[in-house]
């Protein structure tokens, strides 16, 4: 692994350079690599494994057409290389299980009496096997127990890797039962595509990725652009003007000038008026919110953010809530305002979701 330093501090990742396809290959070759569940991150990792060279089929319920449908439009062909769960569990011998973290639960009974001495079990969260008191997830003692996290949604996951860039991702072995947990883990991380991967454990991971959904990434980030557009509203500023302020140049420049080479960068690439007048509310808006982020933190390790999970979405009518709820956000004024100002935005020929994908943009393992 080679050492980085990551602001002071050196943490071991490792490398395509250092962990190369073609080692991957050959940590695998003997592999049947069975993806259970064909939703969210299953696709993406089915399909770059396959374009890797590796042995590949699908285990997905028919209940749920949809998802069965759509691994038939991508090639999996029914009996050969497309399965219920059941007969892919039987046949794999690395078995990923990636359905949602609800339905883990409602599959592992079927799972774990079909599971073989010497399987790799692989999860992409850690969430079943941290909270195994809820989840009642308990692996036998005679398989491997692995993990590989990739640091974004499925939709992106197979975006990088069709462009080469790859996406990063950490991994884990909670559980070494034939003396090559770790390679086997590592081999899957790079044929998956990544990037790089960073070491972390299960317990580790769901900590953070929880905090992370619930903050910064999808909910902190929701809320604070609503409270700022409906202030800009309330003042008197067109939609127009308070989606753009507050989204599109967060998203089409500000952003991009981060992920170049950092917050510091972007603040010295924008004027002298907007560097004084963030330097002034960073502190600020740290301090509001630091003790929400204590107690959402402190909900993760508690286990009730994932006891909501499991008691919430396993129920008959969660696909009618989630629709509602996520119409609300769309049909809300300022994303029909973000809809309007997308729109206007010079494209590529080419460029873009398609319409097959917009169903899977924003959702994760």
């Amino acid at each position: 692994m080679a050492l980085i330093d990551f602001g002071g501090e050196k943490e071991k990742v490792v490398m395509r350079s250092e962990f190369p396809l073609s080692k991957a290959r050959q940590v695998l070759k003997k592999e049947i690599i069975a993806i259970i569940g064909y939703g969210v991150q299953g696709p993406a990792q089915a399909l770059n494994l396959k374009d890797n060279g590796f042995k590949v089929i699908i285990g997905q319920a028919k209940g749920f057409k949809r998802d069965w449908d759509r691994a038939v439009k991508d090639g999996w062909v029914p009996g050969k290389t497309l399965f219920d769960i059941e007969e892919a569990v039987q046949r794999g011998t690395v078995i990923q299980l990636l359905v949602s973290d609800a339905a883990q639960r409602q599959v592992w009974p079927l799972i774990k009496k079909n599971l073989k001495p010497g399987d790799a079990l692989y999860f992409s969260h850690g969430f079943s096997i941290v909270y195994k008191n809820q989840t009642g997830v308990i692996p036998p003692k005679d398989v491997d127990v692995i993990m590989v996290a990739p640091k974004g949604s499925g939709l992106n996951v197979r975006r990088n890797f069709l462009s080469g860039a790859g996406i990063n991702s950490s991994f884990a072995v909670f559980q070494d039962a034939t003396g090559r947990a770790e390679e086997r883990c590592l081999a899957l991380g790079v044929g998956i595509g990544s990037g790089y991967l960073f070491p972390t454990t299960f317990q580790k991971e769901v900590y953070s990725d929880l905090t992370g959904e619930r903050g910064i990434l999808m909910g902190a980030l929701a809320g604070v652009m609503e409270a700022q557009y409906d202030t800009l509203r309330k003042n008197g500023h067109s939609p127009s003007e308070a989606f753009n302020e507050t989204v599109e140049e967060l998203t089409q420049s500000l952003i991009r000038l981060v992920d170049e080479n950092g917050m510091d960068w972007m603040y010295r690439n924008c004027s002298a008026t907007a560097q004084h007048g963030a330097l002034k509310w960073r502190p600020i808006f740290k301090k509001a919110t630091l003790p929400v982020f204590a107690k959402l933190y402190a909900s993760v390790k508690a286990g009730t953010e994932t006891k909501e999970v499991i008691r919430d979405c396993g129920k008959k009518d969660y696909q009618k809530w989630l629709d509602k709820k996520l119409a609300e956000i769309g049909g809300s004024e300022m994303w029909r305002a973000g809809a309007a100002a997308r729109s206007l935005r010079p494209r590529e020929k080419g460029k873009g979701i398609s319409a097959s994908t917009k169903g899977v943009a924003g959702r994760k393992a």
